[in-house]
């Protein structure tokens, strides 16, 4: 039988403890999501990350770390990063020989992504869910700074600069939220956002990057967002979505992650109340290789133990089936290069000269 760990969840602290062992043990689980809650210095934070590869050196280390006000680690040496509009920013300034300042944005977006994730590497994470691919129309709160610019080519620009970095520091990326979660003003989070363009407008515009960057993103994440003129599902539980149209028309061949099963975007399908191992099967189903259930495990962990058994549930009476395929989607998101000593890190010549290009 195909093996495939397509769970991807959290722990309550600072330490694994027996319960956070036995839910990474399980062969259904292939990863791990950051928080705030889990950290407490960079010795802490390490520490934690080689107690997750011992129980399983392939489990897949995740941290959602933008810059700006979503950056999980902010003390003990971490560089502080800019929002992504601030290189978007950059880029539209005025004077100077026409298009200078877009060459120091993009040199600038490329140093950001190299000193973010060679950060994250020398304590261990693997991946960062980065960089944001919405657009910046002025009108969402849960997206705003967090975005480049409202032109997708120059959203597109920077995005690839910025993977560059990540790529230099040996880290894989994560374009989100796909289509385009920068139009609605309503907050997946809590509500269940609707979009109601066009298909054809919604590719000429937000989706585009997501075209343009199908040969850089080794990875993407759905929006919690439901487009009605495409699909009555929201993006991640929609198979027309991601195989029709991000993998079929647009040509991308990485893995999906669902975003966290937790938000209200996720909790409503065709109109009914789903459980948690219920949007998983749906996701799973439509497309996705991996799914994320996060900040379920400070109570217990009750949820997650669900999640985990409703999944095997579902493997066992044929509702969801694992895919040799989306399994080599996640192992390939694993880092090929050996981590960074930290203190090593901080006098490389190259990690110097990109934290003077930060703005």
């Amino acid at each position: 039988m195909t093996q495939h760990a397509p769970l991807i969840i959290d722990v309550a602290g600072l330490r694994l403890h027996a319960d956070d062992r036995r839910r990474l043990l399980h062969p259904l689980v292939g990863g791990i999501i950051l928080f705030a809650r889990n950290w407490r210095d960079r010795a802490q934070l390490s520490a934690l990350c080689e107690e997750i590869k011992a129980v399983d050196e392939n489990l897949l280390i995740c941290v959602d770390h933008e810059g700006g006000r979503v950056q999980r680690f902010r003390t003990d040496g971490f560089t502080h990063l800019p929002p992504m509009r601030a290189l978007g920013e950059i880029w539209l300034q005025e004077g100077g020989m026409p298009g200078a300042h877009a060459m120091e944005a993009t040199n600038a977006a490329t140093a950001c992504g190299y000193v973010l994730g060679a950060e994250l590497r020398a304590c261990g994470v693997d991946l960062s869910f980065t960089p944001v691919l919405d657009l910046d129309y002025g009108e969402s709160s849960v997206i705003g700074d967090r975005a480049f610019s409202r032109d997708a080519r120059v959203t597109a620009l920077l995005a690839k600069s910025l993977m560059q970095g990540l790529l230099q520091s040996g880290m894989a990326n994560c374009g989100k939220h796909f289509p385009g979660h920068g139009f609605v003003k309503a907050d997946s989070h809590v509500d269940i956002p609707v979009d109601r363009r066009s298909l054809k407008a919604i590719l000429a515009d937000d989706a585009a990057p997501y075209h343009w960057l199908n040969t850089s993103l080794t990875s993407v994440m759905p929006a919690h967002v439901i487009y009605p003129k495409v699909d009555a599902r929201p993006a991640g539980f929609s198979t027309k979505w991601l195989n029709g149209i991000l993998r079929g028309q647009l040509g991308f061949g990485g893995a999906i992650f669902s975003d966290d099963l937790s938000m209200a975007g996720a909790r409503l399908i065709d109109g009914q109340e789903v459980s948690y191992s219920e949007a998983a099967v749906a996701a799973l189903n439509a497309g996705c290789d991996m799914v994320l259930l996060c900040n379920q495990s400070v109570d217990g962990g009750a949820a997650v133990d669900d999640l985990i058994n409703g999944l095997t549930e579902a493997q066992l009476k044929g509702r969801w089936q694992p895919e040799e395929a989306s399994e080599a989607r996640r192992l390939a998101l694993l880092p090929k290069t050996p981590m960074p000593d930290w203190d090593a890190l901080m006098v490389q010549p190259a990690y110097m000269h990109a934290l003077g290009l930060i703005p």
